[in-house]
């Protein structure tokens, strides 16, 4: 789930070429990640837009809902996305690129990574930059849409209301960081707090540095909030169903496949059930 500066490296020098997509992206500055991407970039990189290509704001209730399948498709067509690996990265330890990698893992890829690091680690590995914008070939890539399970708000709801008749334990995780989690501050929505019942498991907890935690420690640290819970009955959110992808990638990295996302998240959350 995450590849290295040095591997990615190798693997551009060895020829394998794999598609990249650059995701930098800032809150409440819509247009500056793609600015980022002009000014510089890790050669052949693509550039993967968070507000258009990773969601639709005209859709769902969320900051970030998802863009129809159709439409995503189309982008992963156009970033020439074919039967080689592809790596996504950012400049936010893999926050924002996350998304990425789970959309990529949704409509059915299996050789999607993570730049652990991201794009700091790839300059201190002296990893090139340029600002040449390739435009590579469409291809005909077919996917398998829907290949990630998705829960939704109602699903949550019932969940928190004790009325799914399931009798089964569900750990909802937060990806926020812990002050938001706790409703001491909130920066970006309108109302602070968090889904009754849900566990705090801030995306940072899983980083050293700006880099992932070595496997047995993030074991250790992820051990400690699943418990006996199998990875099937784990659902992931955040503010808007962006970082808790990182959450969801490092439980992939860990072999602890099937868990769920929540996409519209806190600020859908809120929407929905808090207008």
């Amino acid at each position: 789930m995450f590849v290295s500066a040095k591997t990615l490296l190798s693997w551009q020098n060895e020829g394998a070429s794999p598609v990249i997509l650059d995701c930098r992206s800032r809150l409440g500055e819509p247009n500056t990640g793609r600015q980022l991407y002009l000014d510089s970039h890790i050669k052949g990189a693509q550039f993967a837009d968070l507000e258009t290509d990773l969601a639709n704001l005209a859709l769902g209730s969320g900051r970030h809902p998802l863009p129809k399948v159709e439409d995503f498709i189309g982008a992963v067509r156009g970033w020439g996305v074919r039967d080689t690996p592809v790596v996504v990265y950012d400049d936010m330890s893999g926050a924002i690129a996350a998304r990425a990698w789970w959309m990529l893992r949704w409509i059915g890829l299996s050789e999607v990574f993570i730049l652990d690091g991201g794009l700091q680690a790839w300059q201190q590995f002296d990893g090139l930059l340029c600002q040449e914008v390739s435009t590579p070939s469409p291809s005909r890539l077919t996917p398998i849409p829907n290949s990630m399970p998705v829960v939704s708000g109602q699903q949550i709801r019932q969940w928190v209301d004790g009325a799914s008749g399931n009798t089964r334990r569900h750990l909802l995780l937060d990806a926020r960081a812990g002050e938001r989690f706790r409703g001491e501050v909130e920066p970006i929505d309108r109302r602070a707090g968090h889904v009754p019942g849900a566990t705090s498991r801030p995306f940072a907890d899983s980083l050293n540095d700006g880099h992932l935690l070595d496997y047995d420690t993030l074991l250790r640290s992820w051990q400690d909030i699943l418990g006996e819970v199998p990875s099937e009955q784990v659902t992931h959110m955040c503010g808007s169903g962006v970082t808790a992808c990182f959450n969801l990638a490092c439980m992939e990295h860990l072999n602890k496949s099937g868990s769920s996302l929540y996409v519209d998240s806190w600020s859908g959350w809120i929407s929905d059930y808090h207008s």
